[in-house]
């Protein structure tokens, strides 16, 4: 393997301002910002827009569908264009 060509593996925080949320784990991002953590040392901090404490589906705001609910309002919508299959005559 060939040194000094991979970025630099390192503790870094991730954190969602929109949940309040931080998270300290590995990582090659860079930051320029620092944050205080919790046992004390000064990490990297890397804002982020959505994590798993904000995103819908891992907080159960998600909205399942319907598919059955879809499929009779479709028939109910085109009912009176239902086209009647005619026997067949030899």
């Amino acid at each position: 393997m060939r040194k000094n060509i991979h970025p630099e593996y390192r503790p870094v925080v991730f954190r969602d301002a929109s949940a309040d949320h931080s998270f300290l784990t590995n990582s090659t991002r860079t930051s320029e910002k620092m944050v205080t953590w919790e046992d004390g040392r000064e990490y990297p901090v890397i804002d982020v827009e959505v994590s798993s404490a904000s995103h819908p589906f891992y907080t159960g705001k998600a909205t399942v569908l319907d598919t059955a609910g879809r499929v009779e309002k479709f028939r109910r919508r085109y009912a009176q264009n239902v086209v009647t299959a005619r026997s067949a005559t030899a």
